[in-house]
């Protein structure tokens, strides 16, 4: 079964690039060698696991800092090479034999180390592992940390090693003393000292001098003039020595040959270490880059869809990155529904990379890989993906371009299956139009019973008309930008895309002639579909803007009922701290005054009822009963103005907040009624809220009146609505609409109708303008002044393009001539 079509997929897609990627990151071949390996599987358990292992992997990089990373050797073929008996472990092979076997048991204590729930599928992978304790321990007794062969490897070497030591230190001294000798006679320099040739030590002596030292002459110098003689007192021990080297070299052999004999048995398990060893090298290398490119492991489903967020061409960021650019995320759809996405679009606006962008990320999720998308973006997986991209035109096989995409569709009406991706870019091109669409319709229509899902890029219109009628096929487009004649690379899914190619033409700058008899031949209705969807995509796009603003006023306003509610809770609690005041102050009155009635009385019997001091105790009593009576009333009324403030504002401020229609409760429940799809009946597009009237049923085509407008829908996008549910629908509508209507009030109130976009660049001003002229309509103002400056005058028509294109203005002139004349251009709205 294949299950990559066609032999050089990989390169189409860009993946050959990200296994070089991988490699680089590998520590060694071991890691590479898997690099060059990892191919696409379709087995759901594996490619999970693999997610997983990487995503831990990503963890321990991030939170850990003793994961061992040194010594990643690969010794599996010194392993395979001693599996012949008399073979043996070069001192190199059993230096790095050492060295990456306590890498393999640093790797297995880690994972021991940790708690049992932590990094299970890392744990899975090394759980086999053997760490043959007393190989390495064999290996130290005869390996030094330095990587020779150590003196006590066995006793006969140490013996020979001993007396090595002992003759060269007796030919240091003789040849130190002849060398002394020979200066004072002249025959050598004063700062000459030994020197060595072919193993010997040898003193180097002018070549006029080198018979007066008896010795033998092991070289010369380039120019002949230095002499390298070996003295003839040493030439015995020098021999010795040699003689003694070549026996340490045969009883390092004999050691070598014995240890290897000894661990010969076990080359197999200890291969299988390194094979370990090496899948986690390349974990380690997808961990390091999918950290780098920000990737993550999405939602996995073991079927076939797509829903991915923010999707990323890692390749194509990778490279705007490093030119401080950034890459426009993908938002892309696929269910059982909708299965094929068809794309149309202008030129250089994004398809093909929109199309490369699924390949690459599908490819390298089911390789193992995690990949940049939104964490919260899920995936399905499938068995097959074909692709036809590019120009596979063949001299030897005698294809032509247009031959070679017959090919390649003639494999896909055979081979796909409702587990397959298919992938193709420019659709039909290559040959004449008409024919090259008619049959790349009838290809589309049986993949598309085949039950594929797929990604398809074109030009062509009857694709497009065909996808807007096919169950199970969608349109989408890449947007332009109209006004700024530059691509935006987004996608929207729904409708077809322009291809704005009359536009395109008339800014590189094809004459006008060329362009009206190009019109005249390809026909008004042609030409008017084109209009009618740069039109469609034009609108969408400002009331997209439009409801981004609109939601933008609705949280203004639920920020300012929170508002409200905060303020009304701080005057409850005033009311409360003035009634508390109010009530201590009365009770200090009440008990001032029953002082001043015990003071009284008291005075009054100790004047034994004197009338005269009577009446002024009394007339003290009443003055300070008048005074009491009069705070009480001035305290009274002040207390009952500023509670009347407070009503009042509490009344204003409830008024403001959004009303909540009170709820009716029902004595009897009612059996609500089930809508049925028929003419006459109420229906919505599903995820909207306006709704229409069924005026025709042509099996799964309804014909629906949406307020003045008549479109054919298929019945699986529409859902019965009952009165009930268009009432509160309604309901919700008036209280947005009345929340907006308060909104707008507030900025009719702050609106100016003058703004300054003077010194500002193109883009920058363009982007005001649009925001102040959108706020105008708002607030239906009727005259505007904007401010640009005279300058070169191409802001001045930048801005004049701009309001040329925007409906609701009227009319507009340049200020008058005493004002600013043409440094302000004055604009009238319908």
């Amino acid at each position: 079964m294949v299950e990559i079509y066609p032999a050089g997929f990989e390169s189409k897609i860009g993946f050959d690039k990200i296994r070089d990627l991988l490699s680089q990151r590998c520590l060694s071949t071991l890691g590479k060698e898997i690099a060059a390996q990892f191919s696409f599987s379709s087995n759901y358990e594996a490619i999970v696991r693999q997610l997983d292992e990487t995503v831990e992997f990503m963890q321990i990089i991030g939170e850990e800092t003793n994961f061992p990373t040194g010594y990643y050797l690969d010794v599996r073929p010194a392993l395979q090479k001693i599996k012949v008996t008399g073979t043996f472990l070069e001192v190199h092979e059993l230096f790095d034999l050492k060295r990456s076997l306590e890498t393999i048991r640093a790797i297995v204590n880690f994972f021991r180390s940790r708690e049992e729930e932590e990094f299970p599928r890392l744990r899975d992978v090394v759980r086999d592992v053997q760490l043959f304790p007393f190989v390495y321990d064999r290996i130290d007794q005869i390996i030094s940390k330095h990587g020779t062969i150590k003196d006590n490897a066995s006793p006969e070497l140490a013996h020979i090693r001993r007396e090595i030591f002992s003759r060269q230190a007796s030919v240091s001294k003789i040849m130190q003393s002849i060398l002394r000798k020979a200066q004072k006679e002249g025959l050598v320099e004063k700062d000459v000292s030994t020197s060595i040739r072919d193993g010997r030590t040898v003193i180097p002596i002018a070549a006029g001098n080198k018979r007066k030292l008896k010795g033998i002459v092991h070289d010369e110098s380039a120019t002949g003039r230095t002499a390298y003689v070996e003295p003839e007192e040493v030439v015995e021990v020098n021999n010795r020595i040699r003689e003694l080297e070549s026996a340490e070299k045969r009883e390092i052999v004999k050691i070598l040959i014995h240890f290897t004999d000894e661990i010969r048995p076990y080359a197999e398990d200890l291969a299988f270490s390194y094979g370990i060893l090496a899948e986690l090298d390349f974990i380690r290398a997808k961990a390091l880059w999918a950290i780098e490119s920000e990737s993550v492991k999405p939602k996995m489903t073991d079927k076939q869809e797509l829903e991915w967020f923010k999707a990323r061409h890692p390749l194509l960021e990778r490279n705007l990155k490093a030119e401080n650019r950034k890459v426009v995320p993908l938002d892309i759809t696929l269910t059982e529904q909708n299965r094929i996405l068809l794309i149309s679009g202008p030129n250089a606006g994004g398809k093909s990379v929109c199309l490369k962008t699924v390949g690459l990320v599908q490819y390298m999720l089911q390789c193992g890989l995690p990949v940049p998308l939104s964490p919260d973006s899920r995936s399905g997986i499938f068995e097959r993906m074909f692709i036809d991209i590019g120009d596979d035109q063949s001299l030897e096989n005698d294809l032509s371009t247009y031959s070679s995409h017959l090919t390649n569709m003639k494999f896909f009406s055979k081979n796909c299956t409702p587990k397959t991706m298919v992938l193709i870019d420019e659709f039909g091109t290559g040959t004449e139009p008409m024919l090259g669409g008619s049959i790349a319709e009838a290809v589309l229509n049986r993949i598309n019973q085949l039950g594929t899902y797929g990604v398809i890029t074109t030009h062509y219109t009857n694709l497009k008309h065909f996808a807007s009628s096919a169950e199970g096929i969608e349109n989408g487009a890449m947007l332009y930008d109209s006004h700024r004649m530059e691509p935006l690379f987004r996608l929207q899914i729904g409708k077809p895309g322009s291809s704005f190619a009359f536009e395109i033409a008339r800014k590189i700058g094809l004459p006008e002639d060329i362009l009206k008899e190009a019109s005249d031949k390809i026909g008004q209705e042609h030409i008017d579909f084109d209009k009618h969807l740069r039109d469609i995509v034009r609108d969408k796009r400002y009331w997209e803007s439009k409801r981004q603003r609109i939601r933008k006023v609705e949280r203004n306003l639920d920020d300012m009922a929170g508002k409200y509610e905060s303020d009304l809770e701080e005057t409850e609690r005033m009311r409360k701290e003035i009634l508390a005041k109010a009530k201590r102050e009365a009770e200090e009155l009440l008990s001032g005054t029953n002082r001043m009635i015990e003071r009284t009385i008291r005075e009054i019997k100790e004047a034994n009822a004197e009338k005269e001091h009577t009446r002024k105790v009394r007339r003290e009593l009443e003055d300070f009963r008048d005074e009491v009576d009069r705070k009480a009333t001035e305290d009274e009324e002040k207390i009952a103005r500023k509670m009347e403030k407070l009503r009042q504002k509490e009344q204003k401020r409830r008024e403001k907040l959004p009303r909540k229609e009170p709820e009716k409760k029902s004595t009897k429940p009612a059996k609500p009624k089930t809508p049925v799809l028929e003419v006459g009946a109420k229906v919505r597009l599903k995820g909207q809220q306006t709704a229409g009237e069924v005026l025709e049923i042509n099996g799964k085509n309804i014909v629906v009146a949406l307020g003045s407008l008549r479109s054919t829908v298929k019945a699986d996008k529409l859902e019965v609505v009952s009165n009930s549910q268009l009432k509160k629908t309604e309901v919700q509508k008036n209280k947005t609409i009345a929340r907006i209507n308060d909104a707008i009030a507030d900025r009719k109130m702050t609106f100016k109708p003058e703004v300054d976009v003077r010194g500002m660049r193109a883009e920058e001003a363009l982007q005001k303008i649009q925001e102040f002229v959108d706020e105008a309509i708002m607030v239906e103002a009727a005259e505007l002044r904007i401010l640009h400056g005279k300058g070169t005058g191409v802001l001045r028509e930048l801005i004049r393009n701009y309001l040329r294109t925007e409906p609701m203005v009227r009319h507009y002139r340049d200020e008058h001539v005493q004002n600013g004349g043409s440094g302000i251009t004055v604009v009238e709205l319908a």
